[in-house]
């Protein structure tokens, strides 16, 4: 094998397949309904698992499917709805996991973990929900699907080999313990430059050398970032001298 096939290997496999998360968000749409009849403005699915980077629990055990719960008539501070979110999950899924993890309530079902994410709407104000950094009761404005557009503009843009390269790096970053938060990973990412690449080896190289790697950052952090890079950089060495083993060899040290 080589650099570009084992790449390829990870780019098919990263990419998640399990129509068992279809069902159980089927199945959260019902009981929503039936809990909530007519409290509810609208309740949909967002995040990375809309954006196809989503990762199989298989390379990302930490993979979960952002969803928002948008209540009616909301007058009271966020903590009020998550209890309700709560108490709706302990009633209708009883024997899984539940925790609440500001600004979400943690469903952890067999194969696949819900953030639920009390929200409201209003025409001058938008979508609001919990303040990730303020814990007093306080709502913050959000466009939960802005960066979609975002990223299917800019894996057009570039023959459809961006969605497949976040999934390898959001690989990457799972394996090397979360160095990045998942979502501005994926932020990040878009904005790196892409001229020249053609294959996938070609942008993953590209997108690795303009990883950040702040001085702020903390030590561990930066070493996994370095290691990374200095992975990429024998790599390339040993294609140059011919020797694809070797390179390959590299390459699965921080991308198993």
């Amino acid at each position: 094998m080589t650099v570009g096939t084992h790449l390829e290997l990870i780019k098919n496999n990263a990419y998640q397949r399990d129509l068992t998360i279809s069902n159980s968000i089927s199945t959260l749409q019902r009981r929503l309904n039936s809990c909530f009849p007519g409290q509810l403005h609208s309740h949909f699915k967002f995040g990375s698992f809309t954006r196809d980077t989503m990762l199989p629990r298989s390379y990302d055990p930490k993979s979960d499917v952002d969803y928002m719960v948008v209540f009616n008539n909301v007058i009271y501070t966020p903590q009020t709805y998550l209890n309700k979110l709560k108490n709706f999950a302990s009633r209708y899924y009883s024997t899984s996991e539940l925790k609440q993890s500001h600004p979400t309530i943690q469903l952890n079902l067999n194969h696949i973990t819900f953030e639920l994410v009390p929200a409201s709407y209003s025409g001058l104000f938008g979508y609001q929900i919990p303040s990730k950094n303020d814990l007093t009761g306080k709502w913050m404005s959000t466009d939960p699907n802005a960066f979609n557009s975002e990223l299917t503009i800019c894996n057009r843009n570039n023959s459809s080999m961006i969605k497949p390269l976040i999934r390898i790096l959001k690989y990457w970053n799972a394996n090397a313990g979360h160095v990045f938060d998942s979502y501005e990973l994926e932020k990040t990412i878009v904005k790196f430059n892409f001229y020249w690449c053609s294959t996938l080896k070609d942008y993953f190289y590209t997108a690795v050398q303009q990883l950040p790697d702040f001085h702020y950052m903390q030590v561990w952090r930066q070493e996994r970032i370095s290691r990374l890079k200095s992975c990429i950089s024998l790599a390339k060495h040993y294609e140059q001298q011919g020797n694809h083993f070797l390179a390959e060899t590299e390459i699965k040290k921080v991308i198993p």
